[in-house]
């Protein structure tokens, strides 16, 4: 399968968010969807960092970086890291760095740009709390699909039909 949201829009128009196109593909994973957990940051990667290192089986980290392009919030040590969790994907309203290396990677990553300058570890930041960008409201525990006609969202996990 090399598309999912138009399947996906096709069966559950009405149960789905599209989100506004700001985001480009990095990851060599071009489709993916999970659960949402979210990040809210600034400048700091610091919870990435410490998400990464759990489970991830089924879920995408959804990363509110307030769409700041000074740092990267995700590089590849933690893309890495995130693989050998079973992370899905990683969306990030902000930069990346590594791109070149988080293009070889089994993840779906979507972010604004790059930047090849890392955070500060300040250990500021939350974790799952709502987040909004991209013209949606991310809320933890919802679904989350991305493929290279972009990014959706729904209350529920949607099966294509």
């Amino acid at each position: 399968m090399l598309d999912l949201l138009p399947d996906l829009f096709d069966d559950y128009s009405e149960q789905l968010q599209l989100a506004e196109p700001l985001f480009n593909d990095y990851g060599g994973k071009s489709i993916f969807s999970g659960e949402i957990i979210t990040v809210s940051c600034f400048n700091d990667n610091s919870k990435v960092k410490e998400l990464v290192a759990t489970d991830g089986s089924g879920k995408v980290m959804v990363v509110d970086g307030k769409a700041s392009v000074i740092r990267a919030l995700l590089g590849d040590m933690l893309a890495e890291k995130a693989v050998a969790n079973g992370w899905q994907g990683i969306v990030i309203n902000g930069c990346i760095r590594d791109a070149g290396t988080i293009a070889t990677l089994a993840l779906g990553v979507k972010a604004l740009g790059c930047n090849p300058i890392k955070t500060e570890k300040l250990g500021i930041g939350e974790v799952n709390v709502t987040v909004e960008f991209a013209g949606l409201t991310f809320i933890p525990g919802q679904f989350i699909y991305g493929d290279a006609n972009g990014l959706a969202i729904s209350e529920k996990k949607l099966m294509l039909k």
